[in-house]
């Protein structure tokens, strides 16, 4: 038999999650289901399920590449810049259309909280860490501590996804987001 190249492994792999990343953002969770995977990978579930456990692991799969990459510019540019990104290339992230079913699941479902939280922290802890550099810079406002800037960026986050996934007109919120970074930044 053959052996399959890690760089086809990880092409048909991508193709998975280029596929479902679509079936979620168009049909959310429940709603993609295995024929659905199929039609929108291209693949069948053998080919699917090779690389991703069940529907859930390749739901947290999703997560988890959005989260890092998320989490990479948290640390670059700041969880504000995050929020213009999801708002200037909402096709990268389209699929947190099924934020309301995660949100579902967190509350109602142990298992899928405690995967859920593993994969989603590295996105907190790169904007704690940006967060704490900033404000040793001198930066950020110094009558609020760095976990609370860091909950207020964040419930900000989980509103304009909220906001977005919803369909509602964009057009006012990159001058919000110019308000919300003002509001954190220390003013001599």
């Amino acid at each position: 038999m053959p052996r399959v190249s890690e760089d086809h492994r990880a092409a048909r792999r991508s193709q998975i999650l280029d596929g479902a990343r679509k079936c979620f953002a168009e049909y959310g969770y429940e709603g993609a289901t295995v024929r659905r995977l199929e039609d929108a990978t291209g693949l069948s579930r053998g080919a699917i399920f090779h690389h991703f456990r069940d529907k859930e692991a390749l739901f947290l799969a999703l997560a988890e590449d959005d989260a890092q990459r998320m989490a990479d510019t948290a640390a670059e540019q700041g969880l504000v810049q995050v929020m213009r990104d999801v708002l200037t290339h909402p096709e990268r992230f389209d699929w947190l259309a099924t934020r309301l079913e995660i949100t579902r699941r967190l509350r109602t479902d142990a298992d899928f909280r405690r995967r859920w939280a593993e994969r989603s922290g590295e996105l907190s802890a790169a904007t704690g860490e940006r967060l704490r550099r900033q404000k040793e810079a001198g930066r950020l406002r110094d009558d609020v501590t760095g976990e609370v800037l860091q909950d207020y960026l964040e419930l900000v986050l989980d509103g304009l996804i909220t906001r977005v996934a919803g369909g509602h007109d964009a057009g006012n919120l990159a001058r919000v987001l110019d308000l919300v970074e003002e509001s954190v930044r220390k003013h001599d």
